[in-house]
């Protein structure tokens, strides 16, 4: 089942390209969407069929490299499960909102179809050879996206992109080798190696190789300084692309950490816990701070990423954390990690796709350019204060079920770190409702007219609303009733410490 998860979108995108390219434009627009809503029904389908009890499900493995102790080995647990679902979920957004996509809508469709394939082959990767193809294979698909449909600076975005992650996959790549090194027999099958703890007693060694780990993983997430290439590619890459980079790429970074570094490592992550919290605390108070910075609304959304990403680094850094009683409140922080991905992903996916109207209606971002927007365009105006309030974490959003989590469970191990990490959130709700009151409210202004000019600014379109109302709606379902999803993390969390307990 998973294998056919994987590939389906791929095998797609194959079919897609050798269609001639004066067919119908609806014709590959029409097989994009009904392939990845089949990938969602699929992954439904696991999803009902998964036992809550724990333990990896859906195993397949296979000989793939025996020689070199590489194996194509897939499997699915509470931590990649409900990232697999929200995966689904917005690439079914994402081809509903560029149902109105003329530009080479086939070279288009195909290149997301990839891309899922690889991000979906991330997440139930249980090899480090396969967890790192696939891990590349999504710097190469969203380069092309962001290259070849973004606008403004894409291309140096785009390429800048490109090197800074794809360095960090050569560090990843070292980690991995360092890894399958230590290993007797040696091998890159992760659950062995999580149940070898090749590197126990091995401080040095260990240390260097969570180090190669970490920062190839932290370049993905991107943490603190190894962020600078976010901004450009988001602000540049067209909105269904960023919100596939924010929704999905960036949890791959934050994903690795928790399967890969914590459990295959715990003596070097348990020594070096404190560095991730430093990193966490300085990520979410950096991205929040330089987000109210900005004048450029896509921009502003982008570093809210860093911010938001921060958090789970903070949290996972407190998780390893040793001493003091504190078992409880360090399994609800990687509880609340997981979470954050699934939320951060829905809310600011559905925030990305909401710039990208703002974009195709004025030609801009910039928040300047724009003012009372809410009178011309009242459901698209409610619909990006609904995204805004649920990604700072008010009540009844998924983003307060993952905020609370993560500052609960890291407030006992790393209190001070904790408190500042707060302040984050104070910086977020400013610089919201700071981006909200000068696009929607006040006079009429819209870019290159006169305050009041008769511009054309259609509200919200069917194909936008049916791309974002599902994401802020899930977003709305999992802050009321997030208990559905809570019961298949939590017992991979108790896992994941357990492990980290060695």
């Amino acid at each position: 089942m998973l294998t056919a998860i994987v590939l389906l979108p791929t095998a797609m995108a194959a079919l897609l390209l050798c269609v001639p390219r004066s067919a119908p434009r609806p014709l590959f627009l029409t097989v994009w969407a009904t392939t990845t809503a089949a990938e969602l029904v699929l992954t439904v389908i696991v999803w009902a069929g998964y036992r809550t009890d724990g333990g990896m499900q859906y195993e397949t493995r296979a000989r793939w490299i025996p020689s070199a102790g590489i194996s194509y080995h897939v499997g699915v647990d509470g931590l990649s499960l409900p990232l697999l679902a929200v995966t689904c979920v917005l690439f079914l957004a994402c081809a509903l909102y560029a149902w109105r996509q003329t530009r080479r809508p086939r070279e288009f469709a195909a290149l997301f179809l990839f891309l899922q394939t690889t991000c979906l082959g991330l997440f139930v990767a249980l090899d480090l050879i396969l967890f790192f193809l696939f891990f590349d294979l999504s710097i190469v698909a969203m380069y092309f996206i962001i290259a070849g449909w973004g606008h403004r600076d894409a291309a140096r975005s785009a390429l800048k992109f490109f090197l800074y992650t794809f360095i960090g996959s050569l560090a990843l790549l070292l980690g991995f080798i360092g890894l399958y090194l230590a290993a007797d027999p040696h091998t890159f099958d992760i659950v062995e190696l999580t149940d070898a703890n090749p590197l126990a007693g091995r401080a040095t060694y260990g240390a260097l190789v969570l180090l190669a780990i970490a920062v190839g993983l932290a370049v993905k997430t991107p943490t603190v300084p190894f962020h600078t290439w976010l901004p450009p590619a988001h602000t540049d890459a067209p909105a269904a692309g960023s919100a596939i980079l924010a929704g999905v790429l960036l949890k791959m970074g934050t994903y690795g950490f928790l399967r890969i570094a914590m459990p295959v490592l715990p003596a070097a992550w348990r020594d070096h816990a404190v560095v991730f919290v430093v990193v966490g605390v300085v990520s979410v108070l950096y991205g929040a701070l330089v987000a109210l910075a900005q004048t450029d609304f896509k921009r502003l959304v982008a570093y809210t990423s860093v911010n938001h990403m921060g958090y789970i680094v903070l949290a996972i850094g407190a998780a390893g954390v040793v001493g003091g009683d504190h078992e409880e409140a360090r399994r609800l922080a990687v509880t609340g990690s997981v979470f954050q991905m699934v939320s951060h992903g829905l809310l600011t996916g559905a925030l990305f796709l909401l710039s990208g109207v703002l974009y195709e209606r004025g030609r801009t971002y910039e928040m300047s350019a724009y003012s009372g927007v809410a009178e011309r365009a009242p459901v698209f105006a409610a619909l990006t204060g609904v995204a805004a309030f649920a990604s700072l974490g008010l009540p009844g959003f998924s983003g307060f079920i993952a905020e609370f989590q993560i500052l609960t469970g890291s407030l006992g191990p790393q209190p001070v770190a904790t408190g500042l990490a707060v302040l984050g959130i104070l910086i977020t709700a400013g610089l919201f409702l700071r981006a909200l009151q000068q696009i929607f409210l006040g006079p009429l202004r819209l870019p290159a007219t006169a305050p009041g000019a008769d511009r054309p600014f259609p509200d919200i379109r069917l194909h936008e609303s049916l791309a974002i109302v599902p994401l802020l709606a899930l977003g709305v379902v999992l802050g009321i009733a997030p208990r559905f999803v809570l019961d298949v993390v939590e017992p991979a969390s108790r896992t994941v410490l357990e492990l980290l307990a060695r």
